[in-house]
């Protein structure tokens, strides 16, 4: 009897002792309720200009030549987004989706994974929505609203002249602004595609100017 009990106290002990597995988030809905995922009533239906060859009209999605309507359908369960005050839900998208990059090589003139360069990466990240963009940083440059500094928002670009160029040479897509910092993602010739920010003395100083695609 003795031993019974012993072997229960010690079976007791091996079970509270084990670590409580994490909790793994796999729905908006379980997001929802665990208080990881806000959504604004606003961001329920957003117009945008955009090219939509294949989409097919549905009662959650009607679509011409020129406009898509985005309805809150249209964001598959597992698409966690948190929404933030004052953006858009094309550009939370467009921002998400060149964070996915992350990583990737530099390679000039590239515009895939297998190695891009920093137009290339804006690229092809407007061009996964069926937005297209000009080439080249200098000519992306010129098109769009062109913003004051205090007025840059997650999806705008930001343009600089770097290694003393005349011209517009490097882009980069906004991802965060904390007050007069802003955070970009882009390819860099030494380390592929990394998060900066405006407050490196290397892109403080070669900063140009901010344009916004879409609203």
């Amino acid at each position: 009897m003795r031993k019974v009990i012993q072997v229960l106290v010690l079976l007791f002990l091996v079970v509270s002792c084990k670590t409580a597995a994490p909790t793994i988030i796999t729905s908006k809905k379980e997001a929802e309720k665990k208080g990881v995922y806000t959504y604004s009533e606003r961001t329920k239906s957003k117009t945008v200009a955009v090219s939509d060859k294949n989409a097919k009209p549905s009662e959650s999605k009607k679509t011409d030549k020129k406009k898509r309507k985005i309805v809150d359908s249209d964001i598959p369960e597992n698409d966690i987004i948190v929404s933030h005050e004052n953006e858009s839900y094309l550009a939370e998208q467009l921002t998400n989706s060149a964070m996915d990059y992350l990583g990737v090589r530099y390679r000039g003139g590239g515009t895939t994974r297998e190695g891009m360069d920093c137009s290339g990466l804006v690229t092809a990240v407007f061009s996964s929505f069926d937005m297209q963009l000009p080439r080249s940083s200098n000519d992306m440059a010129k098109v769009g609203e062109k913003l004051e500094f205090k007025d840059i928002k997650r999806g705008d670009l930001v343009f600089f002249k770097t290694n003393g160029r005349r011209v517009i040479n490097h882009v980069g897509l906004v991802v965060e602004v904390v007050e007069d910092e802003i955070k970009f993602i882009h390819s860099s010739t030494s380390s592929g595609v990394i998060i900066s920010s405006t407050k490196e003395p290397y892109y403080e100083r070669s900063f140009v100017q901010a344009n916004r695609m879409v609203n």
